[in-house]
């Protein structure tokens, strides 16, 4: 799930005294309604459905409204481009499990497909610590695996898999021939983009504001994720290398300007000396010129009083420059190749998470098998929902544990509830379709807190199955979401092998790899600002990704959350290393040495972080502080 956003301190006064774990459990996202998503969540599995249903086809349909609804989870906020590798690429991993699910399901008995379902989980586990999209594509795996493997339906596997690819890439196709309502400005296929470069500007200006005050850290870490933001809305897949359009070169070069403002803002914040409105006039005027595909006109240039006011007002410069030429620019994007992602899925942290995985997905398949071959409350035929249903309660980016476990479990009585009251006055199939349609546009909506989504999609699913000639099945579906909650959380707190946390730890290290190349790249005074800028991305990315993982393990129960208690210390201090290394490299820039403040500043925190990596039990090695530019 995307980060959740910031809220006054008013917001959350009312769960203050509650424990962590209960605290999560209770909060939602904020946000405006994605009218946008929830059309095409309206327009994808039911007009699917729909369509099945009238040329005879219903099973095959059911499987396409399941990857809608999949794809749909997947379908948040950002440009066309990155939704092509957003939802196309776990469509495609799923269906590829769905055709493993299907052969496995077919020819062997329950104890070999317990194990194939198994060593799926291990394999996926270990995948999902790469990132969001190899973790959404872990998910459809294994969701997929088990529909195969137990769904009765009558077409062979690669007929259910094209089923599969039919319905993700209906919805993948309304992404991108749909406009977003209120971004018709320009070139519409590159409104993403632009909201997202426009953010960037914005969050400049509101670090500006704050700088001097409590806020300026809140603002600090706003920027980063509206950067982090914006370089994957530009950076997506494309047929070619460069952009290929003059409105998306224009894009690219309006995101390279911002950089070197994103630089000096962070300077100043790190200098906490109050700035006039006039300072952060000029990044709002830019913001609004991308915003609405303008020219910037005159910009109030900033007092050139100090090297971080100088090196806003050369930016502000550049940047103006650079909106009239509109000649592109380096997105300084990360680039990780096959040895990278091998090493983050099979590293402490991707060991860690596959065998949770594997052993949460394991279990559920042999005690689904047990129950439908024993018969023990009927022999029904969607023994599937268990695994399924545990894979989404045991992935961590949904959120703490407990927090899933409470949420999964209302949401799924919820929906039960709900549907057992539609399913006796709805016509059938024409009302169940229509169900289906609702939910699909609900989606988007409920993906704001996990216990609506889980109770929309138990209306959805079981509206599917109905539709799919299956009776009502409000009450199997509690029960074996209850009976997977119940082992998922056994196997949360089971012991593994080497020390728990090790995703966060991994996390940790990696930012504490990416500040020292930053600080050795800044101290050694190379000039070369693009390799310094891609440096700094790095280094402000990975610091983001560690801080929420930290933030999911700190909403654990005490009995999890203490494994890795003081490595928030640890991100603070990395935090304010970084900060000090912009701030240091924007004052090298104007006079080409440190002052004694920041020679002492950077000291004092490598001291703090090579303690706080002894305390927590980090093996990467702490910067050193050589000092050739020292005055």
């Amino acid at each position: 799930m995307s980060p959740r956003p910031h809220l006054p301190a008013r917001a959350f006064r009312p769960l203050a005294a509650l424990p962590p774990w209960l605290a999560h459990a209770l909060r939602a996202q904020r946000g405006p309604v994605p009218w946008s998503a929830v059309t095409r969540g309206a327009l994808a599995a039911g007009p699917l459905l729909l369509v099945s249903v009238l040329v005879g086809r219903t099973a095959l349909g059911v499987v396409a409204a399941i990857a809608a609804m999949l794809a749909g989870i997947n379908d948040r906020p950002g440009s066309r481009r990155t939704a092509v590798k957003r939802l196309g690429a776990p469509a495609l991993v799923g269906a590829g499990g769905l055709l493993v699910g299907t052969y496995v399901g077919d020819h062997v008995g329950a104890v070999a497909l317990t194990a194939v379902l198994t060593g799926l989980g291990l394999l996926a586990g270990g995948m999902s610590a790469i990132g969001p999209v190899a973790s959404g594509g872990g998910t459809q795996l294994l969701v997929a695996s088990a529909i195969g493997a137990g769904m009765p339906v009558a077409e062979p596997g690669w007929a259910r898999a094209l089923a599969f690819l039919a319905g993700a890439g209906w919805l993948l196709a309304l992404r991108l021939v749909l406009p977003t309502p209120g971004a018709m400005t320009g070139d519409f296929r590159f409104d993403g983009e632009r909201d997202a470069v426009a953010r960037v500007y914005d969050a400049v200006a509101d670090l500006l504001d704050a700088t001097g005050t409590e806020h300026a850290t809140v603002r600090r870490a706003a920027l980063t994720a509206a950067l982090d933001h914006a370089q994957d809305a530009l950076a997506g897949p494309r047929l070619r290398r460069y952009a290929s359009s003059s409105s998306e070169r224009r894009l690219h070069a309006q995101y390279a300007a911002a950089l070197p403002l994103a630089e000096a803002a962070t300077a100043l914040a790190w200098a906490a000396e109050p700035l006039s409105e006039r300072a952060s006039a000029g990044p709002r005027r830019l913001a609004t010129a991308v915003r609405e595909n303008t020219h910037t006109g005159p910009l109030p240039a900033p007092a050139r009083s100090a090297p971080a006011l100088r090196a806003l007002d050369d930016a502000l410069l550049h940047a103006a420059d650079a909106f009239d030429q509109g000649g592109g620019g380096d997105l300084h994007a990360r680039r990780h190749g096959v040895r990278y992602l091998l090493r983050t899925g099979f590293g402490a942290g991707g060991r860690e998470y596959g065998l949770r995985v594997a052993l949460s997905f394991g279990a559920s398949a042999a005690v689904a098998q047990a129950l439908y071959h024993s018969q023990w409350y009927g022999r029904h035929t969607h023994w599937y929902w268990l695994p399924a249903t545990a894979v989404f309660l045991v992935k961590p980016d949904l959120g703490p544990l407990v927090s899933r476990v409470l949420c999964r479990a209302a949401g799924t009585v919820l929906g039960a509830l709900l549907f057992a009251g539609f399913a006796a006055v709805l016509p059938r199939p024409e009302g169940l379709v229509a169900l289906v349609a609702l939910c699909g546009a609900l989606i988007p909506v409920s993906t704001r807190h996990f216990a609506a989504q889980t109770a929309v999609v138990t209306v959805l699913v079981l509206s599917l199955v109905m539709v799919g000639g299956e009776p009502q099945a409000s009450a199997g579906r509690i029960v074996e979401t209850l009976l997977a909650c119940g082992i998922v959380l056994i196997v949360g707190h089971l012991p593994m092998p080497g020390r728990r946390g090790g995703q966060v730890r991994a996390r940790l290290a990696a930012a504490v790899r990416a500040a020292d190349a930053y600080l050795t790249h800044v101290l050694d005074g190379s000039e070369d600002r693009a390799a310094r800028w891609a440096l700094r991305r790095e280094a402000y990315r990975a610091l983001a990704e560690a801080r929420t993982a930290i933030a999911l393990a700190a909403h654990e129960l005490p009995a999890l959350a203490r494994h890795t208690e003081g490595t928030d210390e640890v991100a603070a201090v990395l935090e304010r290393l970084v900060d000090t290394t912009t701030a240091c490299a924007v004052h090298l820039d104007d006079t080409g040495r440190l002052t004694a403040r920041h020679r002492e500043r950077l000291a004092e925190l490598l001291d703090e972080l090579a303690a706080g990596r002894d305390r927590v039990g980090l093996r990467t090695p702490v910067p050193d502080l050589p000092m050739p530019v020292a005055g």
